[in-house]
């Protein structure tokens, strides 16, 4: 998933993800069909099937439901960050994908996510960031929502040496930031204010843009 391998992979015409695969004797858990998923995203059935013989390839062991739990999620996210301590980061990922707050990611959610991500518009994936930023799932983001996904950040890329030296630099990071979106002082963040000023800033509007390229 991080380094795009279920992006990437080249499509040999047998790909199991067909409307004969999509059954499964799992109570809990029964994939959507081929057509669904088209209808769900911005996906065409021939880039399912190649997203899905990636997905299976990352995920070996569970491939057989189509999901993949949080522990497997952030041993596949480690592996792109071997210096870093990626636990945070991805646990934050990983609960923006799980759509249903189950503990665990179907093919269908990721694919879902994929699509926003990568074939949806600004606004979309936007709301996809803000819903990774609100980390209290409270609809409002403060500078606590801040100060997590600044600190799992720091941690991701190793950048914690001094820890009383990268307290405080976290603390002023988190500061100059929430500042620049809470220009109401209100100390919180709605979705409204947090599109608005996004699309606002070119940088970070050539950011989101970006992420169409990715498939």
């Amino acid at each position: 998933m991080g380094n795009n391998v279920a992006l990437n992979t080249k499509y040999d015409g047998n790909s199991d993800y067909d409307d004969a695969a999509v059954t499964d004797n799992s109570r809990s858990y029964r994939p959507c069909s081929l057509d669904e998923l088209v209808a769900r995203t911005k996906f065409d059935k021939k880039e399912i099937q190649v997203i899905y013989q990636g997905f299976k390839q990352e995920c070996p062991s569970e491939n057989n439901l189509g999901i993949v739990n949080e522990q497997t999620f952030k041993n596949i996210f480690g592996q792109f960050f071997p210096f870093g301590d990626t636990s945070k980061y991805a646990h934050l990922i990983f609960s923006t994908f799980d759509l249903r707050s189950s503990g665990i990611v179907t093919f269908e959610d990721f694919l879902i996510g994929l699509s926003t991500l990568c074939r949806g518009t600004i606004e979309d994936r936007l709301k996809w960031v803000f819903k990774l930023y609100d980390t209290k799932k409270t609809g409002r983001l403060t500078k606590d929502d801040f100060h997590v996904i600044v600190c799992a950040v720091y941690s991701l890329l190793d950048n914690i040496s001094n820890h009383y030296n990268d307290y405080i630099t976290i603390q002023e990071h988190t500061a100059t930031v929430f500042q620049k979106f809470d220009k109401l002082h209100q100390g919180y963040i709605t979705i409204e204010d947090f599109i608005k000023i996004c699309t606002q800033d070119p940088i970070i509007v050539q950011s989101i843009e970006a992420l169409r390229g990715a498939i």
